[in-house]
């Protein structure tokens, strides 16, 4: 549902920024209260898992309940910058704790000792008849020099709620990081999840397929329900409990690596929104501000190369974060591209973000993503872009100068250094699913329809749109399903490409090669 822009006359609300609506309503609705920032966590003091120092603020505020009774909930975990050697571990407790840690060991009767974990207490203020005070605290641990390609158990705890102790063993969790050298491995990908038993299904599917890693384009959660990024959306901060809840079962032992969508832009956390994402998430460190914009980063696994972007910086559909880094970003992915494409090592690089390049569903394309980034993509030769925002799955041919440069159909293969670049569109990941435009119909492995031309749009500034037919559009489903890519090192390196629906039924397969 929509909620009124409370505090803010609606057209004083229009003129203003993300930025301008926080402070005013900041300094309105708040009071004293806090709030994570970008550059501070709100109500406590962080604490870095490893060297226990504290940065500059209050002391945490802990719990009346004794520690013994409160169970922590929500394990999921993250990579760090490297990860060969490097874990986050992240979960929640419904209260207030004292001296939270985490212990790991080879085995899981034998965790080690204590490492120290940071508390990010989250406060969401309440709007009289509307929603309740909500807070919520996020715990994470940082975990490096671990030993690569070795399997770890974990347990977390804090004071009077030890994972060691008998009662609670079955809590113990593991995980494994990456080998030192590439080997063959497998990730999956789907965007838009939310919670439900769809989103739940699609947990269930790919853990099936044992994957290395997870990648998340964005729409996390939907505790904003609106998307728009402003104060006037719906807003449940308590999904995100829901959601976490629900994610578990796979998110405790398989990295989840997530991105920003325009549902995750959550206007009552920091200037640009992202406070929210950052108290909830320990993501690798190593973009362009990891506090003001967590869902940016990369990260290098085998012989692969992975960046994450927050397309909210850059998109004409949803122009609230429009222009926020001030070109920051696109300046740091140009230097990220460059460094992978030099790396010794690396055969592949895959971009993953929230909005389309190249989709004909409900969002179309997305001509700010277009602009700035698909120059970048062609320079340095990307072989892979995954998205999210339309909730379907769609795969183009491999596009070069916005036209098909090499038909790529179900089967088929692409060299990315001659034909141009296969995007993806992947979010059926749980929420309601769209549909395709009119008399356009699905076409997937199994159920190939004659190929032809589609009548689309894509978006300019102004959040105008601008039709156009497209060639580009090879297959197309409107049914739950996730990516799930191959990766094999050697003298002729590939990604075998497939998609599947929550049943393990295959809708598409394709692979890249490059120079062969």
């Amino acid at each position: 549902m929509d909620i009124p822009d409370f505090g803010i006359p609606p057209r004083l609300a229009a003129r203003m920024s993300m930025a301008e609506q926080y402070e005013y309503l900041r300094t309105r609705l708040m009071n004293r209260r806090t709030l994570v920032t970008a550059g501070a966590v709100a109500g406590g003091a962080l604490v870095t898992g490893c060297t226990g120092k504290s940065a500059p603020g209050p002391t945490p505020a802990t719990s009346a309940v004794h520690g013994a009774a409160v169970t922590p909930f929500g394990r999921h975990l993250a990579f760090g910058a490297d990860p060969r050697t490097r874990m986050r571990i992240s979960w929640q407790v419904p209260a207030a704790v004292r001296k939270p840690f985490v212990r790991i060991g080879s085995r899981p009767d034998a965790l080690g000792p204590r490492v120290a974990a940071e508390i990010r207490h989250l406060h969401t203020p309440g709007v009289r008849g509307v929603r309740p005070v909500v807070e919520q605290y996020y715990v994470h641990a940082a975990l490096d020099d671990l030993t690569p390609g070795t399997t770890y158990y974990y347990g977390v705890g804090h004071d009077g709620w030890d994972p060691a102790a008998a009662g609670h063993r079955a809590s113990i969790a593991s995980f494994r990081t990456a080998p030192a050298s590439p080997e063959r491995f497998v990730f999956t990908a789907f965007g838009d999840q939310g919670v439900g038993q769809a989103g739940k299904a699609s947990d269930n599917a790919l853990l099936k397929q044992k994957p290395a890693f997870h990648l998340h384009a964005g729409d996390i959660c939907y505790a904003d329900g609106n998307g728009t990024g402003k104060t006037s959306d719906g807003y449940d901060a308590r999904e995100w409990d829901r959601f976490l809840q629900q994610n578990e079962p796979v998110a405790r032992s398989v990295p989840w690596m997530v991105t920003t969508g325009n549902h995750d832009m959550e206007a009552w956390y920091s200037p640009d929104g992202y406070g929210g994402q950052y108290a909830r998430f320990a993501l690798p460190d190593n973009g362009f501000d990891p506090h003001g914009a967590p869902g940016v980063y990369a990260f290098t696994y085998g012989n692969v190369g992975f960046v994450a972007l927050d397309a909210n910086d850059v998109s004409y559909e949803i122009p609230a974060n429009f222009g926020y880094s001030g070109g920051r970003q696109t300046k740091w992915l140009e230097k990220r591209l460059k460094e992978l494409r030099a790396a010794k090592g690396v055969d592949f690089v895959v971009v993953f973000f929230h909005h389309c390049a190249y989709s004909t569903s409900s969002h179309a394309s997305d001509g700010g993503i277009r602009a700035a980034w698909l120059p970048l993509f062609a320079r340095y030769q990307v072989d892979l872009v995954v998205n999210g925002h339309n909730h379907v799955y769609e795969r183009t041919d491999a596009v070069k100068d916005g036209r098909v440069g090499r038909a790529v159909p179900v089967g088929g293969s692409t060299d990315p250094t001659r034909d141009g670049i296969v995007h993806v569109t992947a979010g059926g990941g749980g929420r309601n699913l769209y549909a395709f435009p009119s008399g356009v119909r699905d076409s997937y492995e199994g159920h190939i329809t004659r190929h032809d031309v589609v009548d689309s749009f894509h978006w300019v500034k102004g959040q105008h749109n601008v039709a156009e037919t497209v060639e580009w559009s090879r297959v197309r489903y409107t049914g739950y399903s996730f990516l799930r890519v191959e990766a094999e090192p050697g003298t002729s390196p590939r990604l075998k490409v497939s998609a599947l629906t929550q049943s393990g039924t295959r809708i598409d397969h394709f692979e890249i090669r490059r120079g062969g």
